[in-house]
């Protein structure tokens, strides 16, 4: 079970939680980059990469009996912020329909750059299977 945390007069944050509380078995989730099982990028697109990202984050959730709505934490890291928030729009749909839970603590980071040349983002997570 994991709820979000959101104090007293705070205002609600868009799109992350603040902070959650969660018990059960829990799952650490690598950086997760926008190729697919055999280690090849399909796109150069920031969105379809954030999407390759989050599949792959799901794919590793099924590994562990574990689903979407028991992420907690997930850190972005992305190489140009201005390319990030243009696509946005389409990030947040991959977002919907592949996680669909916002109670998810996260940060997004640009770095300098990834370890992949063509990688433009890497995802890392944390998942809380409940008891």
């Amino acid at each position: 079970m994991k709820r979000p945390l959101l104090p007293a007069g705070w205002s609600k944050p868009r799109g992350y939680a603040n902070g959650v509380a969660a018990h059960g078995t829990q799952v650490f989730i690598a950086g997760q980059i926008g190729w697919d099982h055999t280690e090849q990028f399909r796109s150069d697109s920031f969105a379809e990469q954030a999407r390759q990202a989050l599949e792959n984050i799901v794919a590793i959730l099924k590994e562990a009996g574990a689903r979407p709505e028991h992420l907690v934490r997930m850190t972005w890291y992305v190489t140009d912020k201005r390319e990030y928030l243009a696509a946005a729009r389409d990030v947040g749909q991959a977002f919907r329909e592949l996680i669909g839970d916002y109670d998810i603590a996260m940060s997004a980071v640009q770095v300098a750059a990834l370890i992949e040349d063509r990688a433009k983002v890497e995802i890392e997570a944390t998942a809380v299977i409940p008891d």
